[in-house]
C-alpha cells in the first residue's frame, strides 16, 4: 500500500464508513464512521509521500515508532494518541492494515 488510492479503498472496506474531505483540499482525505463521524485514517501527501494518521492503542505506540522508522508522532494531531504511517515501502502492509484496524475499533461508536 504504497498510494492515497490504495489507501483510501482500503479504508473505505470497513464497515459503515464513509469518505469526507473536509478542508475542500483534495490533498486531504478523511475516513470516518457513519454513526459518530469521527476520524479513523487521516490520508494526504507529504514530503513526496502518501501519509495515514491513525489512532493508537498506548500500549503498542512506542513498540511500531521504535520498530519502523516511517511511524512518527502524528502529524498535525495530538503526538500522544495519534501516529503517521509513511507509504515508503518501509512498513510491512501487513502492519500498516493492523494500524488502521486498530484506529478503526479504537474510534467507532460505543455498542449500547
Amino acid at each position: 500500500m504504497e498510494d492515497k488510492q490504495r489507501a483510501v479503498a482500503y479504508c473505505l472496506t470497513y464497515q459503515d464508513v464513509y469518505r469526507d474531505e473536509p478542508f475542500h483540499d483534495p490533498n486531504w482525505t478523511v475516513i470516518r464512521h457513519k454513526g459518530n463521524h469521527k476520524v479513523f485514517a487521516w490520508i494526504f501527501g507529504r514530503e513526496g509521500h502518501t501519509w495515514i494518521n491513525v489512532k493508537v492503542d498506548p500500549e503498542w505506540r512506542e513498540v511500531r515508532r521504535k520498530a519502523y522508522a516511517s511511524v512518527l508522532p502524528a502529524y498535525h494531531l495530538n503526538k500522544e494518541h495519534w501516529s503517521s504511517i509513511i507509504l515508503d515501502g518501509t512498513v510491512p502492509d501487513k502492519e500498516i492494515k493492523r494500524m488502521i484496524e486498530e484506529s478503526y475499533r479504537l474510534t467507532k461508536p460505543k455498542k449500547k
